[in-house]
């Protein structure tokens, strides 16, 4: 349902990762103020003017790229504008997925909207109008190199525009002629530079980073809670996680990692029971769990923040000043994201890496009252062995997937473009690894819920306790070999919705437990 009290004022608003997603899951309403409208119809009269002066500027006047001291007949500007779009639309493989594709149009919006592109009024209400009827283009994944804009896929984008390419529409994929027809509307007539701005920009691989980070914070949230109840299930300390420790380092992942953990473990039997044990220390995948996660809690801030610069600037060419000034730069240039997002895929896989790590600990049979292979009778039974040939394998498959796509550069455009930031791979990665990363911490639940089981009667603490319960409405203790197939699914879908982040929060503040600790406002809003 759209939240008809909230609006998001495009190119005036800030625009977060959070808002773009609410506004292409329709929950929150984009609209032009009036102001706005005032400076896109004046940067629109700008361009008229260079028009109609004949003085030579890239993209208005001229070809593209390396054909930009071609010079066009002022008869043939529009032409010129709707070849742009059907010779750049040029991508291959399957579709993006349809919530991407969204976001590329409300980000693209909000970039045109901020009135330094010379793109008709018209133009941009037609683009806000597929947003609202949930009309989205069909965006194919590969052809991007991550400068000179998104090209391809932008071009894509806005093929509709012209009555061209293809569009979702109620879970169909339709050509676009077809759903004009239905809705009794024409195509639109693009003006002088409109196809230039259209598909200049950064929007494909913003969108991508976009999810990236909401999807991300969901990991990294899930990881520290599924490790605080590994701990639990593997007797480890609590003095790992001391404030006074991290006072001493104090990168602020690491001390909201190290707060949260002895916040939801402070008043634990379990951390009780073995205080005195002989054992000195823990392993790394526990004792180090706020270096590990706090360092991708690190890197998800520098893209969180990378990304809200991006997706709240002008990133076409060339971009209108006024009528006398037009800068041609290279504010399309995906470098800027391209290497956050490349650290950001590097941080996160190293989450699933550490993971693995700790549900191969948990099956070695060296804590106390926790069986080997975490099932009371093996041999007859494999128990959770083959668990973590799992995410062994996810984890190596992520490794693969780390090598920074922003190392690599190849010229394009006859040498024109001869440095390109490829970051539009590296975001596509980055999902890939993101739902490797999920799905490795799911089976690292339900590892955790397990070895957890053998130490009761002992209690948790009351917001750990609740969690375990609400993993146990979906995942049963396991007693004998069995498929685990919907097992699986039931994690995968615990760690993917943020049911359990749900649960913990709302334990915690219906008894007045500290959940959070230090830097919340850091980490806890996108």
């Amino acid at each position: 349902m759209v939240n008809k009290t909230k609006k998001f004022q495009y190119g005036e608003d800030t625009m977060t990762s959070s808002l773009a997603i609410q506004i292409a899951n329709g929950n929150i309403k984009g609209q032009l103020t009036e102001q706005t409208v005032k400076k896109v119809v004046q940067s629109a009269q700008y361009v008229q003017e260079i028009v109609d002066s004949g003085k030579i500027v890239y993209g208005i006047n001229t070809g593209f790229g390396p054909l930009c001291t071609t010079l066009i007949n002022p008869a043939d500007t529009k032409k010129l504008q709707e070849n742009i779009l059907k010779s750049h639309a040029v991508g291959i493989g399957e579709p993006i997925d349809q919530q991407l594709s969204k976001l590329m149009l409300i980000l693209k919006a909000h970039a045109l909207a901020k009135g330094y592109s010379g793109i008709q009024l018209s133009t941009l209400e037609r683009i806000l109008w597929f947003i609202d009827q949930d009309i989205v283009p069909v965006v194919p994944k590969q052809g991007s190199v991550g400068a000179s804009g998104d090209l391809a896929p932008l071009s894509h984008l806005f093929l509709p525009l012209i009555g061209l390419g293809k569009v979702w529409y109620k879970g169909e994929i339709l050509p676009t002629a077809q759903i004009l027809t239905r809705f009794d509307t024409s195509p639109i007539t693009l003006g002088a530079k409109e196809g230039l701005a259209l598909i200049n920009g950064t929007q494909f691989m913003a969108a991508h980073a976009v999810k990236a980070v909401v999807e991300m914070q969901n990991l990294l949230d899930n990881a520290d809670l599924v490790a605080t109840l590994m701990i639990e299930g593997l007797n480890g300390s609590i003095k790992p996680f001391f404030p006074q420790l991290h006072e001493l380092r104090p990168y602020k992942g690491n001390k909201y990692v190290a707060s949260t953990i002895f916040n939801l473990l402070e008043t634990s039997e379990i951390v009780t029971s073995h205080k005195n044990c002989s054992r000195v220390q823990d392993p790394y995948s526990l004792r180090c769990i706020p270096q590990i996660h706090g360092a991708s809690r690190n890197a998800w801030l520098h893209l969180k923040e990378t990304i809200e610069v991006e997706i709240n600037a002008v990133t076409d060419n060339p971009i209108i000043i006024d009528s006398e000034l037009t800068i041609s730069g290279g504010s399309f240039h995906g470098q800027p994201i391209a290497l956050p997002i490349d650290y950001a895929t590097l941080a996160i896989s190293e989450i699933g890496n550490v993971s693995d790590r700790r549900v191969y600990l948990s099956l070695e049979g060296d804590t106390p009252n926790v069986p080997k292979l975490l099932l009371k009778e093996t041999g007859l039974n494999s128990g959770f062995m083959i668990l973590q040939y799992s995410t062994a394998a996810l984890a190596s498959e992520n490794k693969g997937l780390c090598f920074p796509s922003s190392a690599d550069s190849i010229p394009t455009s006859l040498g024109q473009e001869d440095h390109v930031s490829m970051g539009s791979i590296g975001a596509r990665k980055l999902l890939q690894v993101i739902n490797n990363v999920s799905k490795i911490l799911s089976i690292e639940l339900i590892c955790a819920a397990q070895a957890f089981d053998f130490h009761k009667p002992l209690q948790s603490t009351p917001i750990i306790e609740a969690v375990h319960q609400k993993i146990r409405k979906s995942i049963p203790h396991i007693k004998e070999d069995q498929i685990m197939e919907e097992i699986l699914q039931a994690a995968q879908q615990l760690i993917s919705s943020g049911t359990l982040i749900t649960e913990a929060k709302q334990i915690a503040h219906k008894q007045g437990i500290p959940y959070h600790g230090v830097h919340q406002e850091y980490f806890n809003n996108y």
